[in-house]
């Protein structure tokens, strides 16, 4: 069997899994999400690294909700050059900053009903935990998406002693083994095939799908982002502006 057709395999055994052991955390987690959208809150998604990906797959994209807000800052994702200016170093380093993830936090007023989707293969890192701490800190709830398995057999970073698994509402285990790579290559020092990106963004489109069910079941339509290449009864430019303007109305009280 060649390398891609293996590492084909590990993927779709991973999301196998994650189907199998992950319904009940995706069905808590989402009705935070639809309990914070229908009052009129947020859901934040916040992640570092390539963490961050799955803030950008659940919005904004094709096929996202009003009610979603990434919560993306560049110091922490503007690292493509590697080496140099906007290298991997300074991310790396400042996720381990103590009292980085306040300073963000102060940069918003939250209110009663927003919540929070945390994401973090290991969940240890200073930056990840105080987020969590800051939002339970607001009465706010949190969502986890970690590697269960990483985190636990990981030391914590942070010295109150606390993973993201310890200050979570609702954890989804991504699946993922100790350091994501889950493919062993003979003549390779290091495992590759990471899988989290997979099993991540089934997670967040889990997530965001039985949120959207939730919310009609309680009487409330969400806005969606459409595809402006995709006509239908409604012109597309039409319903941008729609989402553009639900969206603008949702993140009003984060500034007031």
């Amino acid at each position: 069997m060649s390398a891609a057709a293996n590492y084909f395999d590990i993927a779709m055994e991973h999301l196998h899994r994650f189907r199998a052991t992950q319904a009940s955390s995706v069905d808590a987690a989402a009705e935070i999400c639809a309990s914070s959208i229908a009052n009129a809150g947020l859901v934040f998604v916040f992640g570092s690294g390539h963490s961050r990906f799955m803030c950008d797959e659940m919005t904004p994209r094709q096929g996202g909700l009003v009610g979603f807000f990434a919560l993306v800052e560049l110091a922490f994702s503007n690292h493509a050059a590697i080496v140099g200016s906007n290298g991997l170093r300074v991310p790396l380093a400042l996720e381990k900053y103590q009292g980085l993830a306040e300073e963000i936090l102060k940069s918003f007023k939250f209110g009663p009903n927003d919540s929070f989707i945390l994401v973090s293969t290991s969940g240890i890192r200073p930056l990840i935990v105080e987020m969590a701490m800051g939002a339970r800190a607001r009465g706010l709830k949190v969502i986890a998406l970690v590697s269960r398995q990483h985190s636990e057999q990981s030391s914590a970073n942070h010295p109150s002693g606390k993973k993201l698994i310890d200050l979570a509402d609702v954890v989804i285990d991504n699946q993922c083994p100790p350091g994501d790579c889950a493919q062993k290559i003979e003549g390779l020092d290091w495992p590759t095939g990471p899988v989290s990106t997979l099993t991540g963004a089934m997670a967040i489109n889990m997530v965001r799908s039985a949120t959207a069910e939730k919310l009609i079941a309680r009487g409330v339509k969400p806005v969606v982002l459409p595809s402006h290449h995709f006509p239908n009864l409604q012109k597309p430019e039409d319903a941008l502006e729609d989402f553009y303007e639900a969206y603008r109305k949702s993140i009003a009280h984060l500034y007031q």
